[in-house]
């Protein structure tokens, strides 16, 4: 599923326009990932939690030269499943 078949989705199991399900698409996934970026944790009981993970500076290797290059710390986002979700897809 897409973002735009999420959104049809949403739209016709509320009962709301496709441009006010859109909207609230937009808004859930803004608000996830400004709360990411400020460093706290989007939890939703049942569905899973949304956290940062901190990867650290690593040496790496160039595939086509074989050199070795620095590779840069980094924030990824991640994403565990909660145990509604986990049974909800189990079933």
């Amino acid at each position: 599923m897409n973002k735009s078949q999420l959104i049809d989705k949403i739209a016709a199991d509320v009962n709301i326009s496709k441009v006010a399900a859109g909207r609230v698409v937009d808004a859930f996934i803004s608000s996830v990932s400004s709360t990411l970026k400020n460093g706290d944790d989007v939890a939703l009981v049942g569905f899973g939690t949304f956290t940062v993970r901190k990867r650290s500076a690593r040496i790496g290797r160039n595939p086509q030269t074989g050199k070795e290059i620095k590779i840069a710390a980094a924030k990824l986002p991640s994403f565990r499943a909660g145990k509604g979700l986990k049974d909800a897809v189990n079933d």
